[in-house]
């Protein structure tokens, strides 16, 4: 072992009986996702108004401000990716944390342009790209056979962690101000996650003497051996790291347009704001309990061949919105929509460790979330340009739907990547 994994491995903490202890690292790596909140889209929602009305500033500034700030932040991800790789998943933590944290107390007392953009874009860095990569990266590193029950799980917690965050970020702002709550979540971020990550977290079971997923290792299993696995360039090669890349940077663009317009696409088809507020309940619940789903069709199926069925769902889910002129459309739209989401979800959480195994996991996530940064920017833009040029979002929506299908396909076709010792594509 390393310097940092002798440390590790001194100081380990304990679990009680015999649970295995990557399962204490997959809850502090939900929460860190769930901490990534003042750096995405659906969170800075939360604080736009009153931002904007607090700085005398107007939307039209604030989008170019906001798209800047995550094309300049989405690079973040190829720096954290492989310093996880590096110096380890509890010291990138940390610092992340911390850095988010920080970013977050500034942008609570900015009084300018200048200072906004600075901060948004340290905030989406920190936020929505680098700490994205150290959360997903830390489950990989501790999950290899049970890596899809472990997504599952560790999606189902994310999604339970948003469902809990939006409301109640949302009603402290509007009865304490964007300020005082973003001054708040700064310190929780900078002590509470930052203390949380270097007190729970450790870099792999092996810096602790333990073996992966707990279980003893199978003959020469790439899980007994946590230097196995494709570089970064070697990753890029295959068909299957583009195939799984854009197909959630899609879902990531399609994801984040809706997100941010829903109210404006469904009334457009005629419904009212109740009934928005329907629609968006169906998805999460159904993102939820498709969460499930997928890490259980992830120990039974190929993450191709998951990926694929879930592209073809979403596909449909495109199609069905323009014809959701009836509540029971709409319903069916919904349910379309949450099940793909929360499948694409856990296989873009899973694919990478399973695929190219635990050695470079954090460069190779880092490029693919990168991807998913850029497409989640262009998205709304696209859905925008389309409801300002055609009053409708249904040409944006029909020409979407092919290429997501497509998409599908390609991962159904793209061959697993070569990797020694390597296990079979349907075991969980």
């Amino acid at each position: 072992m390393n310097g940092i994994e002798v440390v590790e491995s001194r100081f380990a903490p304990r679990t009680r009986g015999n649970v295995y202890y990557g399962w204490v690292v997959l809850v502090v790596a939900a929460l860190a996702m769930v901490a990534t909140l003042p750096g995405r889209t659906q969170g800075l929602g939360l604080i736009t108004e009153p931002l904007l009305r607090d700085l005398k500033s107007n939307r039209v500034n604030f989008a170019l401000m906001n798209t800047f700030a995550t094309l300049i932040g989405s690079a973040f991800c190829l720096v954290c990716g492989p310093l996880i790789d590096r110096v380890g998943a509890r010291v990138v933590l940390t610092a992340v944390a911390a850095a988010l944290g920080i970013s977050v107390l500034a942008m609570s007392r900015v009084t300018g342009s200048l200072g906004l953009l600075v901060t948004l874009t340290l905030t989406r860095g920190f936020g929505q790209s680098a700490l994205s990569v150290v959360s997903l990266a830390l489950v990989g590193k501790w999950f290899v056979r049970k890596l899809p029950t472990a997504m599952g799980v560790y999606s189902f917690l994310i999604g339970i962690g948003f469902v809990a965050a939006f409301p109640g970020v949302g009603y402290a702002v509007k009865h304490f101000g964007w300020r005082q709550v973003w001054w708040w979540m700064g310190w929780v971020l900078l002590a509470g996650l930052g203390s949380a990550a270097w007190l729970l977290v450790r870099r792999t079971p092996e810096s602790v003497g333990l073996t992966v997923d707990g279980m003893p290792a199978v003959g020469s299993e790439m899980d007994a051996t946590p230097q196995a696995g494709l570089t970064l360039d070697e990753a890029l090669q295959t068909a299957a790291f583009w195939a799984f890349a854009l197909s959630g940077a899609a879902y990531g663009l399609v994801s984040t347009g809706l997100m941010l317009f829903n109210e404006a696409v469904l009334r457009e088809r005629g419904f009212d704001y109740s009934m928005v507020l329907t629609v968006l309940g169906i998805v999460a619940f159904a993102g939820m309990v498709s969460n499930f789903l997928g890490g259980w069709l992830g120990q039974k199926w190929p993450p191709g061949r998951l990926m694929s069925a879930a592209m073809f769902l979403l596909a449909a889910a495109l199609c069905a919105l323009p014809l959701a002129h009836t509540k029971a459309m709409a319903y069916a739209y919904a349910v379309a929509m949450g099940v793909s989401g929360g499948i694409v979800t856990v296989v873009f959480f899973l694919c990478w460790g399973k695929l190219f195994g635990r050695a470079h996991l954090g460069a190779v996530q880092g490029a693919a979330q990168l991807l998913t940064v850029l497409a989640s920017a262009l998205g709304p833009s696209l859905l925008a340009q389309s409801l300002r040029l055609t009053g409708s979002s249904t040409p944006l929506m029909f020409a979407l739907a092919p290429i997501v299908a497509v998409l599908g396909a390609f991962c159904l076709a793209a061959p697993q990547p070569a990797l020694r010792n390597a296990l079979p594509a349907g075991d969980g």
